[in-house]
């Protein structure tokens, strides 16, 4: 069973940075596509960036120069790295990892950005 867990979300000011990481685990990793997603309140999940099995990545344009994705296939882990941080950001940030027909979630984490 591959599993995903999330973790470094939290309560950061407009302007400030946070990292968030998903650590995967049950499978070989580096087959899988990763992706981030987040939901606000209200709102429809979305697609904030992808990284691909290769390596190549894309962003919405609501993120780009600001989030930058990676994945470290040693250690089974992505990454997802925002900086200028905006109240726009605040949602839940989700993991996710595809391939064909296999499709897993994390449990999401929670990005606060407020004064």
């Amino acid at each position: 069973q591959v599993q995903l867990v999330e973790s470094g979300g939290g309560l950061v000011q407009p302007g400030g940075s946070l990292r968030l990481s998903c650590a995967v685990s049950g499978s070989i990793f580096s087959i899988y596509h990763m992706d981030w997603y987040r939901q606000a309140p209200g709102k429809q999940r979305e697609l904030v960036a992808a990284v691909r099995s290769g390596g190549s990545t894309n962003y919405a344009d609501s993120v780009k120069g600001r989030f930058a994705i990676s994945r470290d296939n040693t250690k089974n882990m992505a990454y997802l790295q925002m900086n200028s941080l905006k109240p726009e950001d605040t949602a839940v940030y989700y993991c996710h990892a595809h391939r064909a027909a296999y499709d897993y979630w994390g449990q999401g984490t929670q990005v606060t950005v407020s004064s």
